[in-house]
């Protein structure tokens, strides 16, 4: 006659214990492994609409509209780099030498930025104007700022502030600043949050450093439509 378990002793209820949690340990990494798919294109859809929306045309087709390229520190292209693995961590892209672009069917360019708020870290998408000098547009994200004070920078009204702005001051590169107590300058500074100075400050540091890993590929861009206006209007004199 087989010996009947001891349900009440301790040698049950561990090894009782031990196959419940392989048990559920196993279901929950399988549910994570099939889920892992769906997640990662959930956030490469994300980081598509935040690139378009940053141009104002959410209603296009991101793959249609869009070519995504990366280029190293002189502005050159690098061949075979992943532009969304190196979203993933865009500061150590930066701190690598990698420096996602993507560019708009019309010309236009969405670069990417990153810094640090009060709280933590803030990040987004600057659009420029085929002048790559003009923001065309701005999203913009934050971890953990404070709701009603730094964490404004993620609202369109804020946002809208800083359509029109340009980051060039002639040839010199000046960025965008977030500036307390009111912009003076309405081509180069915006209003900095009411109660959000330490965020403000991060966001004019990340606007300022991220771009600034561009300056090579916008000078070379900028050069590029001078020669082709230039011609233009050569082409229209004679």
């Amino acid at each position: 006659m087989a010996k009947k378990f001891n349900t009440n002793s301790n040698a049950y209820i561990i090894v009782y214990s031990i196959v419940m949690v392989v048990v559920v340990a196993t279901v929950l990494a399988v549910a994570a492994l099939s889920l892992q798919s769906r997640q990662y294109a959930n956030e490469l859809n994300e980081k598509k609409q935040s690139i378009l929306s940053s141009l104002g045309v959410q209603d296009k087709n991101y793959d249609e509209f869009i070519r995504a390229y990366v280029v190293d520190a002189q502005g050159n292209t690098v061949e075979g780099a992943d532009v969304f693995d190196l979203l993933k961590d865009l500061k150590g892209s930066f701190e690598a030498g990698k420096f996602p672009v993507f560019e708009a069917a019309d010309g236009r360019v969405v670069l990417p930025v990153t810094g640090t708020g009060l709280w933590g870290p803030v990040w987004g998408y600057v659009a420029l104007e085929k002048d790559m000098n003009t923001v065309a547009g701005i999203i913009m994200d934050h971890k953990g700022e404070t709701p009603g004070l730094g964490a404004e920078i993620a609202t369109p009204k804020y946002q809208s502030k800083f359509v029109g702005k340009q980051i060039f001051d002639g040839d010199r590169f000046v960025s965008v600043t977030l500036r307390k107590g009111g912009a003076k300058d309405a081509t180069h500074e915006v209003d900095a949050i009411s109660g959000g100075t330490k965020t403000s400050d991060g966001v004019t540091a990340m606007l300022h450093t991220s771009l600034g890993h561009y300056l090579p590929l916008l000078g070379a861009k900028r050069a590029g439509a001078t020669d082709m206006s230039n011609a233009e209007n050569v082409e229209n004199n004679e």
